[in-house]
């Protein structure tokens, strides 16, 4: 059997899983579709200004629609926010101060988090971190560095607990993603002990995979990058809070300052491809969780040890595959790096990436740099020695790669 007919009878068995993503879709294309219409999008909100960004009409429509498609009374939708992390780190710091205390409730958060927190980096980087700023952070930590312990939440919220963050991907562990209902669970548990405590979750990579999102069962604000999912792989930069109003145009003052919040920002004619990323996204999410469904049923086949299973209920788009040692980490990296439309030719090697206290390597030869909607792996340089595979902005690309990456480990 040659990799095209492996590929393809993988395929054929996975028509439960694909039929299902497909009607998530299907389900949330329809669920953009209307916010478009119910606002009224139109040529003149591609339009941009100048200098301080006032009456800016495409940045307040594009507002609206993405709050009416995530369910929240305010969204704030800018390509100023530098990254996913500079994003959840505006929200952060807009609603804490000092004496405030944030809980996470699914154990240590990933790597450039904990700088922001200030339980990772130098001196300089934890000084200006929320617990330089007096802010107080406690960890729940997961049962078997695997699950969520709802018990140990139960116990560690109280009148005193300002906000609990709840990372929805696994970032660069090996722990599961959270579902919606497992969010939702977590929502629950925490209003019934402290009804003013902000339940805040970290949404990156988790859009448009399910048919809800976090603000519809329980969360109060979201935040996640416009690179990965909600971009559609068109977008260029920038990044996305939603959620109740005061808590977005608080995260708005930290973006801009006090008295600008949501009101400033030229958008520097970014309108058109944030409005047709987001149309699009549905489609190429669909299609990166197809894609990852059939990298792990074709990885499993092969003998790697990746997660999640094929027919695991989705959550985000990552697929991860442990090594167990540096070199077979590095040679993945390179042979995805190898099958990419852009820097083919190029070998990624591990080196020292901000935010970072292990060198990474990453393979991403992306249109977007650092996009991971787009088919992309990188992985931190320590055990397990685990890759993030992740994206692929058509499913076809993905079926492609998948035939010449098994062609490369038969060589």
């Amino acid at each position: 059997m040659n990799n095209k007919e492996i590929v393809k009878k993988a395929q054929e068995s996975l028509k439960e899983q694909f039929e299902y993503m497909e009607e998530v879709r299907d389900y949330n294309q329809e669920k953009v579709l209307e916010a478009f219409y119910d606002n009224r999008v139109a040529p003149e909100h591609f339009y941009t200004v100048s200098g301080y960004g006032h009456d800016d009409l495409g940045r307040e429509v594009l507002d609206r629609v993405f709050a009416q498609v995530f369910k929240a009374e305010k969204a704030l939708v800018r390509i100023h926010f530098a990254s996913g992390t500079h994003t959840l780190a505006c929200a952060l710091f807009g609603n804490l101060k000092p004496g405030d205390k944030l809980l996470s409730v699914v154990g240590t958060p990933y790597d450039t988090m904990q700088e922001v927190i200030g339980t990772m980096g130098d001196e300089e980087t934890k000084r200006s971190s929320l617990i330089g700023n007096g802010v107080i952070y406690e960890e729940v930590p997961l049962i078997d560095d695997s699950d969520v312990d709802f018990e140990g939440i139960k116990n560690a919220v109280d009148s005193s607990t300002t906000m609990v963050l709840i990372q929805r991907s696994k970032g660069y562990s090996t722990r599961k993603s959270l579902t919606i209902d497992t969010i939702g669970k977590i929502c629950e548990i925490v209003k019934s002990k402290n009804p003013n405590c902000i339940c805040f979750v970290d949404n990156c990579y988790g859009e448009f995979v399910d048919k809800k999102e976090p603000l519809e069962v329980g969360a109060d604000l979201i935040g996640g990058s416009l690179i990965k999912n909600p971009g559609g792989g068109l977008v260029e930069a920038g990044g996305y809070i939603a959620g109740k109003e005061l808590y977005v145009e608080r995260s708005a003052n930290r973006l801009t300052a006090p008295g600008i919040g949501s009101e400033g920002g030229a958008m520097f004619n970014q309108h058109r491809l944030i409005f047709q990323g987001l149309f699009m996204a549905p489609s190429v999410v669909c299609d990166a969780v197809k894609g990852a469904i059939i990298e792990e049923k074709i990885f499993d086949e092969i003998g790697y040890d990746s997660a999640p299973k094929y027919n695991e209920k989705r959550t985000d788009i990552i697929q991860n595959i442990t090594f167990g040692k540096p070199e077979l980490l590095e040679q993945f990296c390179r042979t995805i790096q190898s099958l990419s439309p852009i820097n083919a030719y190029v070998t990624p090697i591990p080196e020292n990436i901000p935010g970072y206290e292990d060198k990474v390597i990453m393979a991403g030869g992306t249109f977007i740099e650092g996009s991971t909607i787009e088919l992309s792996a990188d992985g931190p340089m320590r055990a397990p020695y685990v890759a993030y595979m992740q994206g692929g902005l058509t499913y076809s690309h993905v079926k492609i790669a998948l035939e010449k990456f098994l062609d490369k480990i038969q060589k």
